[in-house]
């Protein structure tokens, strides 16, 4: 019995997926869902056997699109594995496979997921929006002036100094020389 589960960012707690049930192994990715390219849902899907259970607290923590969440549940299923959705009550397996009652709950509670994902990040937009109209929201300070890029500049291609020298000198990363001299 394996339990999957997944947070957006290092920063986000796991604490209330799946308490108190039970597995064998656990398998937890801190990134984002927009794709299924993350390394323990692979490393889960690898290591499952026929017979084994696949416990997810909700089908947004496995997938954020419809596509992505029917694929990767025909892929855990068609290996024999039971996978079970505890926010949404719903179980599906091979002798379940065919069940378009269960195939329909799944596409509609995915594309209110997804809907529902889409309409955050649009008030998220609007909401940037209307605090850089307003001043609060400026993006990050320049750390250079116009000066210092122009020195910098003049560094690297007339004095040949070493990137290394010039990104101490300015309290700057290597990269941020590299692109001023794009």
């Amino acid at each position: 019995m394996f339990n999957y589960i997944r947070v957006s960012t290092a920063l986000q707690n796991t604490d209330r997926q799946l308490v108190g049930v039970a597995c064998d192994r656990e398998y937890m990715d801190k990134l984002s869902g927009k794709d299924t390219n993350r390394s323990q849902l692979q490393a889960m899907i690898d290591s499952l056997r026929e017979g084994d259970i696949v416990n997810v607290y909700s089908m947004d923590r496995l997938a954020r699109n419809v596509q992505d969440l029917l694929s990767l549940i025909d892929t855990i299923i068609n290996k024999g594995v039971k996978i079970q959705f505890y926010k949404e009550n719903l179980t599906f397996e091979v002798n379940k496979k065919t069940d378009t009652f269960q195939k329909l709950m799944l596409t509609l509670l995915g594309a209110v997921s997804e809907f529902e994902r889409e309409i955050i990040l649009e008030r998220q937009r609007e909401g940037i929006v209307i605090a850089k109209q307003k001043g609060r929201c400026k993006g990050g300070q320049k750390k250079l002036s116009d000066e210092q890029i122009k020195e910098i500049k003049a560094l690297v291609s007339v004095k040949r100094l070493h990137i290394t020298e010039i990104a101490k000198q300015y309290k700057i990363t290597h990269q941020t020389v590299y692109n001023l001299m794009k």
